[in-house]
């Protein structure tokens, strides 16, 4: 299972990266004025898909997780890693994915390029906001996590 958490811990790098790339490219298609091209279509998958990899690497480490199954036996609220990854980390990553996925769907429904922009900026710098709360950060005074996890 620790390789789990270390792919979940690389992972969460490449989500970041590939959100910020998809959110500079939609910025730069609405100051711009730009056409919707191929790159933007590659970029906006590629960010949903490895967000959609990222959730699937988190929950099977949920399902797992001593620390979520621990909270669940013991459904105590005092605020510590249970509550935080049981309920705050995993509820708010699923609704971030949740938007990003919502996000590019609307923009494949979309003809407008101005429109297009529009969405994706607007859904995936929502999501980033909240991926951003919900990432347990050595700072954070939520719940910490070193920056990077090795093998």
């Amino acid at each position: 299972m620790y390789h789990l958490i270390v792919t979940h811990s690389i992972l969460r790098y490449l989500v970041l990266l590939s959100i910020l790339g998809v959110i500079y490219l939609a910025w730069e298609g609405l100051t711009f004025k730009k056409s919707y091209t191929r790159l933007h279509r590659i970029a906006t998958a590629s960010a949903s898909g490895i967000s959609q990899l990222q959730l699937l690497v988190g929950f099977t480490l949920y399902y797992f997780s001593p620390t979520a199954q621990s909270f669940w036996q013991t459904k105590s609220m005092r605020w510590g890693d249970g509550l935080f990854f049981a309920l705050v980390h995993f509820g708010l990553m699923s609704a971030a994915i949740i938007i990003i996925s919502v996000g590019e769907a609307f923009v494949k429904r979309e003809t407008d390029d101005h429109r297009r922009f529009r969405i994706l900026f607007n859904y995936f710098i929502l999501a980033l906001f909240i991926i951003l709360i919900a990432i347990p950060w050595p700072f954070s005074p939520l719940a910490q996590r070193p920056w990077f996890r090795s093998f």
